[in-house]
């Protein structure tokens, strides 16, 4: 049997086509009688059902050709891509005009993501989002270069109804794009690359006394597991009385324990020494910011020094003393409806790291500063004292950046 569609010949065995066939061709001719019998249109596909058993492959071809989308012209438009950011992937979703134009998931690859984004919307303004993380600013570097308008936000800044209770990628990066369309997310500063490096040492030194804390921790509950400590004995971890549970004897499977313990917490104090010599080096670097923190009552060379490289100039970073606050997280929440207003707990939306640093140097201001441990005690009176501190730590904080402005250091005693 010899047959020509589209210029294509092909010769098929008759018995070998009806046996393959057969189930197919009984279906499209159902639907060619059901059609027939109800007196509907016949459309121009369905009087050529027969052809896609003659070539299948070529039909197909233009069934999906004529199914495609077509093409959108960006062209003096907007796009708003929010993005997932992953280890391995990036999940975006693209607004434009109030719609979802592109959702996919791509290689975590920045320079192929952005050479693909100009492909997919030539044209188009596009701007961008994603969440600070651990990928840190290499994305924002690539599309700011590439001129996309991108921001990093705080992830907990990002709106999240109350009864949302699924969570995946394409949801995250949907949510993402749909606020930045509207504008209510706003970008944190993005560090200098020189600003990154210096905060990785008193990073780094804070990862590393985390170590020898837990480590000092592993040696004393091996000696309260054999009874082997007293429960009034309270002594932090040193080398004195390291030295000391060495001298004594102890049976030798619980020596060779603790010896391994012993010698890795030393290793650990090492490190933090070599560490604070690094900061020390930074801190003649940088006299001006090191000179007016370290004028702060409760503020030494360690707290001097990571409040330097985490906040540094509070003038020229910090527009307000409120937009200081926020970023430390010091900033009260607010409950109020009608004609009630009250002021609840801090936000923690900032910075943890900053805002911890900020209360144990508070603990120590109110011990050298009367005016701010008269404050303390008023609040502590009526509030409690864990609150009460925070509010100093603020006040603290906000006198730091006054001196900033004003270019003079801290005054004892100062009410304000």
């Amino acid at each position: 049997m010899k047959s020509e569609i589209g210029n294509t010949k092909s010769v098929v065995n008759p018995s070998w086509f009806f046996a393959a066939e057969f189930p197919r061709l009984q279906l499209g001719l159902f639907r060619f009688m059901r059609k027939s019998s109800l007196g509907q249109p016949l459309t121009k596909k369905l009087l050529n059902w027969y052809a896609c058993f003659w070539n299948k492959k070529q039909t197909n071809k233009e069934l999906a050709m004529k199914t495609a989308p077509k093409k959108m012209n960006y062209k003096g438009s907007k796009v708003y891509i929010g993005i997932d950011v992953h280890k391995k992937t990036y999940t975006f979703s693209a607004h434009c005009d109030g719609t979802i134009v592109k959702t996919a998931t791509v290689p975590a690859n920045p320079k192929k993501f952005v050479e693909s984004l100009k492909k997919w919307f030539c044209g188009a303004e596009i701007h961008s989002v994603y969440e600070a993380g651990f990928s840190g600013f290499k994305l924002h570097k690539v599309l700011e270069s590439s001129g996309i308008r991108n921001i990093v936000i705080n992830p907990a800044s990002l709106e999240i109804a109350a009864k949302d209770k699924v969570k995946t990628d394409k949801r995250d990066s949907k949510k993402l794009s749909e606020q930045l369309t509207v504008g209510r997310l706003r970008g944190i500063t993005i560090p200098t690359e020189k600003e990154e490096l210096a905060r990785l040492i008193t990073r780094t030194r804070c990862q590393v006394l985390k170590g020898r804390n837990r480590v000092g921790h592993q040696i004393k509950s091996r000696l309260h597991y054999f009874n082997l400590i007293q429960e009034e004995d309270n002594r932090i971890i040193s080398n004195k009385l390291l030295r000391e549970y060495e001298a004594q004897n102890y049976p030798l499977e619980l020596k060779r324990s603790l010896q391994i313990l012993i010698d890795h917490w030393r290793f650990l104090n090492r490190q933090l020494e070599d560490l604070k010599v690094d900061m020390k080096v930074q801190s003649y670097e940088d006299p001006y910011n090191e000179m007016v923190y370290q004028s702060i009552p409760g503020v030494g060379d360690i707290s001097a020094r990571i409040l330097s490289n985490e906040l540094g100039d509070l003038s020229k970073r910090f527009n307000n003393q409120q937009a200081l606050f926020q970023f430390v997280g010091l900033t009260p929440s607010e409950y109020s409806s009608g004609e009630n207003q009250r002021l609840g707990h801090i936000d923690r939306q900032g910075s943890a790291r900053v805002r911890k640093v900020l209360v144990e140097c508070a603990w120590r201001a109110i011990k050298i500063d009367g005016a701010l441990k008269e404050c303390f005690e008023r609040i502590a009176i009526r509030r409690g004292k864990k609150r009460a501190i925070v509010a100093i730590a603020r006040k603290l904080i906000g006198r730091a950046r006054a001196c900033f402005v004003s270019g003079y250091e801290y005054n004892l005693g100062v009410v304000v």
